[in-house]
């Protein structure tokens, strides 16, 4: 009889733990409290899988809320939609994939035909495939590890500790670990891939501070005046470049929106705010 009542007892004890684990606080509680024997965790997102490193910052927001950042996307596919830019024939190419969040939820999304994910960080693109394969997505996304760059060999990257998202070609921390990554202009790439410039219906990219060097990589796109939604980052750049970036991609587009927080702005290219240190432009082949 004792036995039987101490089984009950433990069977409530450890759902009362469950429940409460299961709570936003718990969970951020629980993630953080993971120690270094755990090298990965999957978690069900609901409409799918994500396989992501405990330790690491988007892996964290990612058991924490569900998702990282799906609402970015989200209202991207909606202005594109909103200004008929979706055929869902295109293939979307996506610079800085890390490990798979934003690619796969393009991916569910069915806006796209064809994902090509392009990815540097070997700790990042282990991910990455594994998040594609879990989800069954081999067919639809395309991932290449390598970083996009103007001339094609190698360079120095250097890995982030804590963040595997602030990952890049620049040392920001004496923690990060320095490693050497291939590099290919993003023509040579899609040529490799056999995709065509104009089947590309969208560029996304989020490479921490190398995006000059990647769009001067790409210029039959941006002859072709490919969307392109990108992390725009003076904080990086310094001013000087951010001038010349601003200049060089005012070459090709007249017209972009900023996603702010709260609102969609529409502004000139030329009219970019180079002294806020980072935010998110669509460029468009259109007016605005």
């Amino acid at each position: 009889m004792k036995n039987r009542w101490v089984r009950r007892f433990n069977k409530w004890k450890f759902a009362l733990v469950a429940r409460f684990f299961d709570t936003r606080y718990g969970r951020e509680l629980l993630i953080n409290t993971i120690g270094p024997r755990v090298v990965n965790l999957t978690v069900n997102c609901g409409d799918h899988l994500m396989t992501v490193s405990p330790h690491d910052y988007i892996g964290k927001k990612v058991f924490r809320k569900g998702n990282f950042e799906r609402d970015h996307v989200d209202r991207l596919l909606s202005t594109l939609r909103e200004k008929k830019l979706l055929s869902g024939e295109s293939t979307l190419l996506e610079i800085g994939g890390n490990i798979g969040t934003q690619t796969i939820y393009f991916a569910l999304s069915q806006a796209f035909s064809r994902i090509i994910s392009i990815e540097a960080d070997p700790r990042n693109f282990e991910l990455l495939q594994h998040n594609i394969s879990q989800n069954h997505l081999q067919a639809k996304i395309l991932p290449i590890q390598c970083a996009a760059g103007d001339v094609e060999g190698e360079i120095d990257f250097f890995q982030h500790q804590n963040n595997h998202g602030k990952s890049s070609t620049s040392r920001k921390s004496k923690h990060d670990h320095k490693i050497t990554v291939p590099v290919k202009p993003v023509d040579t790439i899609l040529s490799e891939a056999n995709i065509l410039p104009q089947e590309i219906g969208l560029i996304w990219m989020d490479i921490e501070g190398y995006e000059p060097v990647a769009c001067n990589s790409m210029q039959t796109l941006l002859k072709r005046k490919v969307p392109l939604y990108m992390e725009f980052s003076p904080i990086f750049y310094g001013r000087e470049q951010s001038i010349a970036f601003t200049r060089y991609l005012g070459r090709f587009y007249e017209d972009c929106l900023i996603f702010r927080e709260d609102h969609v702005e529409a502004i000139k290219v030329s009219a970019l705010p180079l002294t806020e240190p980072q935010f998110d432009i669509l460029l468009l082949h259109a007016p605005i």
